[in-house]
């Protein structure tokens, strides 16, 4: 029995007793941009394992957070065994509405444009039939890669393989289930294809998945046991023999929105821990301004009780919790800039739309996208007309519908993904005009930049950096889902870019965590003068403990030194501390 490598080399040993707090966040971190040299430069490896439970696989109840641990973790998968018969079944239903000699596209007709053109007639599959299909599924998927650009980190090849998987087991592809295994086994032995990640107008993701058919035909580069080798030598080592894609298998494989879901769902779930973070960091520099907690009382919440307004309001009043902001003070402002005062409505806005996100993201990972789906075990109407009717089997020992389909659109998901990145860039704007409130003396009553005297500078050329993440966000925000030109023939004339803006929401989150970061070396800083303009004064149970975290990273700045080097070291500690502070979240 060959031996097997964990699942892209996640399980190397922990070589800092830091690094166990990563978990699931570190591979976020890695992706290509700004946050991989970051992680280098700290000195942390390449990988970090972590224990973790199978994963049931059935094509109804896989969650997100499910998929961050199969793509993140390397944990393993099980296709359940109902799932599986279901999955056959849709594979025999398939086979039986051919045998009627009706068209189906992909199976016995071409695709796109060629859709008129036949590959066999209707009647038994033939050992020739056979010899066709098979030929006709490997020219669709090597004619089908077409992606260009950057690798795709492995986690999100995982994912993807993972959620096309899960989707099709609900029984609407039909795959054959020795496909469904492969990309099982794909999972379980490590193996994950290289993949280019650009190329995708977002209905359906066939230029770059026709790269994970390859792979599991043998053909094309993967990386078993922490190496790149070709694909071939990756199913040898680990004990696995090349699929023979039959029927409509390759283009199950490639119409599909698996790769965009997969960027959409490790985004939305990196997103979460990011709004965490960001109000843990809002609360400090709420104490780093003496400022006003009226807004986020809760009397003051119930006037207008939007859910993700008021679970950010409750979050910061925990880390606030016996923070001297509770007495009264003769000096403090009336009112606060608005970056302060809205914070809860600003990040409770994008709470919302997080949360449509994820509902919509949730439904996408377990039903069918394909096209043409096949409908196991439907019936036609009593009264149906011969249109509709023409699309059911309704005689023999597997019954259903095979039904062309619309179903790869995922303008659902799509929409509220690119709202999310809009209320991201004004989660960035608040961050950046809150860091430049803190180096004003007018606001503060604290030294100019933030400086800590005896001729230091302190905070005032950093603020060219803030100003520069802020546009880096907001630019990556721009509507794109309309924003794609006609192809095929013109018959394929609309998309949504759904993989382009996943990819957007994934780069706002990098520079958002930078941002971040540079606000809370300047609210740790404003603590500290503040600190010792008041000795007796108190933080918040939750924002003391940020502070004290915080500054075993990143020291106070008692004169002038590189800043770049202390950026590095606070991002490096926000990757570190995926909720701002451990223990210090409201109930939800």
């Amino acid at each position: 029995m060959p031996m097997h490598p964990a699942p892209h080399a996640l399980a190397r040993p922990h070589r800092k007793p830091l690094l166990a707090r990563l978990r699931g966040h570190l591979p976020a971190l890695r992706r290509t941009g700004i946050m991989a040299p970051l992680l280098l430069a700290l000195g942390y490896p390449a990988g970090a394992s972590a224990a973790c439970t199978p994963v049931t696989l059935d094509g109804r109840s896989l969650t997100l957070e499910q998929v961050g641990t199969v793509a993140r973790q390397g944990c393993q998968v099980v296709l359940a065994d109902d799932a599986a018969a279901r999955a056959q079944r849709s594979f025999e239903l398939l086979l039986a509405y051919a045998r009627l000699d009706r068209p189906v596209y992909g199976l016995n007709r071409g695709v796109g444009l060629n859709k008129d053109q036949t590959l066999f007639k209707g009647g038994d599959i033939s050992p020739e039939v056979r010899k066709v299909s098979e030929q006709f599924n490997r020219n669709l998927l090597r004619s089908h890669s077409a992606a260009y650009g950057a690798e795709t980190p492995q986690d999100v090849t995982r994912a993807a393989m993972l959620i096309r998987l899960n989707s099709a087991l609900y029984g609407g592809s039909g795959l054959q289930v020795e496909v469904l295994r492969q990309y099982a086994a794909f999972l379980n032995r490590g193996i994950t294809p290289v993949m280019l990640g650009e190329g995708s107008v977002g209905q359906a993701d066939i230029t770059i998945l026709a790269q994970i058919g390859l792979a599991m035909m043998g053909e094309g580069e993967s990386y078993y046991g922490g190496r790149r080798m070709p694909s071939a030598e990756a199913l040898e080592r680990a004990g696995l023999k090349p699929v023979r894609p039959f029927g409509k298998d390759a283009l199950a494989i490639v119409s599909s929105n698996a790769y965009g879901a997969a960027v959409a769902s490790l985004a939305a779930l990196d997103a979460a821990r990011l709004l965490d973070q960001a109000d843990a960091v809002a609360a400090l520099s709420l104490e780093g301004l003496d400022g006003n907690l009226a807004p986020l009382l809760a009397a003051t919440q119930a006037q207008r009780p939007y859910d993700g307004q008021r679970h950010t309001a409750a979050h910061m009043l925990v880390m606030l919790r016996g923070s001297s902001l509770w007495q009264p003070s003769p000096k403090r402002a009336l009112q606060d800039p608005l970056s302060f005062r809205t914070v809860s409505q600003a990040h409770g806005a994008a709470r919302d739309m997080l949360g449509l996100l994820r509902r919509q993201l949730q439904l996408q990972i377990n039903s069918s996208d394909d096209n043409p789906t096949v409908a196991l075990d439907a019936q036609p109407a009593a009264d149906a007309q011969a249109y509709e009717a023409q699309y059911y089997v309704t005689d023999g020992p597997v019954r259903g519908a095979v039904l062309p389909s619309a179903g790869f659109d995922p303008s659902a998901w799509v929409l509220p993904l690119q709202s999310l990145g809009v209320a991201l860039s004004q989660t960035a704007q608040l961050s950046a005009q809150r860091t430049l409130r803190l180096t004003d003396t007018a606001f503060t009553a604290l030294p100019r930049f933030l400086s800590p005297g005896n001729g230091a500078i302190g905070y005032g050329p950093i603020q060219k950096t803030v100003s520069s993440l802020a546009t880096d966000v907001r630019t990556l925000s721009s509507p794109i889902v309309t924003d794609v030109q006609a192809q095929a023939g013109n018959i394929e004339d609309v998309g949504t870019n759904a993989p382009a803006t996943g990819r957007r929401v994934a780069a706002q989150v990098d520079r958002l965590t930078m941002l971040l970061a540079v606000e809370l070396m300047h609210a740790a800083q404003a603590v500290d003068l503040r600190r010792a303009q008041r000795p007796g004064l108190e933080l918040g149970a939750g924002t003391a403990a940020l502070w004290r975290d915080f500054r075993k990273q990143v020291p106070y700045m008692d004169e002038d030194r590189r800043n770049d080097v202390d950026i590095v070291r606070a991002t490096g500690f926000l990757a570190l501390n995926p909720q701002g502070a451990e223990g210090q979240r409201p109930a939800p």
